[in-house]
């Protein structure tokens, strides 16, 4: 290939043919397609597609069933992601994988070629303008610097309170003819909306407005304008054979869309005791898909941004942990303290994300952690017992190397909400910080079962990586940083983890070898970077030494 292609495109091979169609129509609107059917046979990644993906202008990933389990596939949006040339689509139904799942990514799974269909010209504009450099990066694009909005800016547009979404849930109908069933569905929106008003800044509105609509559910619309709500939930319980399902779905109250809806089965004879528990695992799968709703929502909003938009916006960047998006993250956050100076969340999402961005750069600007220090104490003392100040303030303390006081605050961010996969994760750091890996680990499996669909999810592999490395089994902690990799190849903790686990198992030759993978992860850096890494984890001191000698000992037997 003589000159870099306009597009790369990326799919799997047995889309070969949904692949055709699309390079046939950018051709057609004479852009220069990269597409190669013969390198993806499964074997060696060929180095001719990799400069081929790396000078491309824009990456055209068709995410599919098939495309989804590739690793391929995977590592090449990975890439493009990195690069800012990613341009994905859906070219079928499929779970995208977790670190793209708040990627804008236009819906094609219908088109079939026609050259006038509105989605496809959209998209087809979308490629247009990366291909000519005219876009910004895909992610949270910001159209001028942020204004110096003080208390009176703020008070114009409105409280940060304000602008929460709001949920109500109305009261579980009852499908099955036995009265005690009566009895727990008509405990079930309450125990919901009790355990959802424990999360994420959510407006949860009152069972007692609520109850008015126990008969009449039919115009959800009206419903949602007189009680102020953005979505409604609304469920039923019936028997199936010796078992309780319950059926819960999430409903936009403007248009009636179901935006989301799951099934949950317990045993009848066990249902007394796993209750509780069912009522914290459907909180927690609602409130995840509310918080994705509401990042895809502001990550499109072009502007008027207001406090709750800018909070996710944060989120939604400091969820791909590169330097680029850490930068957003940072923005962002700083734009919601800007419009809500009294919002102890926006406060506490700066802190974290400075914090993260201290912790991604090598832990070098000692500044970006003094400040983060600051914002947290002062989201502490507007709202200590909101657990996602106290999750996010947990962060802080732990890259800044105070994990004694960490741990307190993590417990109560879990007390206060069980269903935060987010208090299971840092209660979990915290623990792992004072060698209790086995509940650090029931910690994770925890946080992963109330909510698996949380882009959090894959970052419970690194740390479980490390409870296990304390624990001594190896062979496990190496298959998880391993899953870790493959999810987030961009990352530097699972390649340095990879390299400590391969060594203490003695596979010195392989240990070696992924050494010089993490060498092209960060190419500039040096041995002290990663002893860097490993002196602010999340491990115990012991623990840190051991890593850093196995990790010493790999690199330097590992030629340049």
């Amino acid at each position: 290939m003589t000159a870099a292609a306009d597009i790369f495109l990326s799919y799997n091979r047995e889309d070969q043919s949904r692949a055709k169609l699309f390079a046939e129509a950018f051709e057609a609107q004479g852009f220069k397609v990269w597409w190669d059917v013969g390198l993806r046979t499964g074997e060696a990644y060929d180095e001719v597609t990799e400069t081929a993906l790396r000078t491309a202008k824009a990456v055209v990933v068709l995410w599919s069933k098939k495309s989804v389990q590739s690793r391929w596939v995977r590592a090449e949006a990975t890439l493009a992601d990195r690069n800012k040339t990613l341009v994905p689509c859906m070219i079928e139904p499929c779970e995208r994988p977790i670190m793209f799942e708040l990627t804008q990514t236009a819906e094609l799974g219908h088109w079939a070629g026609e050259k006038t269909d509105r989605v496809w010209l959209g998209f087809l504009a979308d490629v247009a303008q990366l291909v000519g450099r005219q876009r910004a990066p895909t992610l949270a694009p910001i159209a001028a610097p942020l204004p110096d909005e003080g208390p009176a800016s703020a008070s114009k547009r409105g409280s940060s309170k304000a602008a929460r979404p709001s949920v109500a849930i109305l009261p579980f109908t009852n499908r099955s003819e036995e009265r005690a069933d009566e009895v727990f569905a008509g405990g079930m929106g309450e125990d919901i909306a009790g355990a959802l008003s424990l999360g994420r800044g959510l407006k949860v509105i009152s069972q007692s407005a609520t109850m008015a609509y126990r008969k009449n559910t039919s115009d959800l619309r009206t419903i949602g304008q007189e009680l102020g709500a953005k979505y409604i939930l609304e469920g039923n319980t019936r028997r199936v054979g010796q078992t309780l399902r319950v059926t819960a779905q999430l409903v936009e109250a403007e248009n009636g869309a179901i935006l989301w809806t799951q099934k949950f089965d317990r045993p009848l004879s066990e249902l007394a005791e796993l209750q509780e528990e069912l009522v914290e695992e459907l909180a927690a799968h609602l409130g995840v898909q509310i918080q994705k709703v509401e990042m895809e929502r502001a990550l499109k909003k072009p502007g008027d941004i207001n406090a709750w938009e800018a909070v996710m916006r944060s989120w939604a960047a400091y969820a791909r942990f590169t330097t680029e998006s850490l930068a957003i993250g940072v923005t962002e956050a700083r734009r919601a303290v800007s419009l809500a100076p009294d919002y102890a969340v926006a406060r506490a999402t700066l802190a974290m994300a400075l914090a993260l961005q201290y912790n991604q750069t090598g832990f070098r600007d000692r500044a970006l952690i003094d400040e983060a220090e600051q914002l947290a104490d002062a989201a502490l003392s507007l709202n200590p017992n909101h657990a996602t100040v106290l999750f996010q303030v947990v962060n802080v303390l732990i890259n800044a190397a105070r994990p004694n006081e960490a741990l307190p605050l993590a417990q109560r961010a879990v007390a206060l909400n069980p269903s935060s996969i987010d208090a299971r994760h840092v209660l979990a750091f915290s623990l792992t910080h004072h060698r209790r890996f086995e509940e650090a680990l029931e910690q994770l499996a925890e946080g992963d079962r109330v909510a698996p669909r949380s882009f959090q999810t894959v970052f419970s592999l690194g740390h479980r990586s490390w409870a296990l490395y304390g624990l001594g089994r190896l062979e496990e902690a190496l298959a998880c940083v391993n899953e870790y990799a493959r999810l987030d190849p961009s990352f530097a903790y699972p390649p340095l983890t990879r390299v400590v686990c391969l060594q203490a198992l003695g596979r010195t030759a392989e240990a070696q070898e992924a050494v010089r993978k993490a060498r092209k992860v960060v190419p500039s850096e040096d041995l002290d970077f990663w002893l860097r890494l490993i002196t602010y984890s999340y491990l115990a001191e012991v623990d840190k030494q051991s890593f850093a000698q196995h990790f010493t000992d790999a690199w330097n037997a590992t030629p340049e």
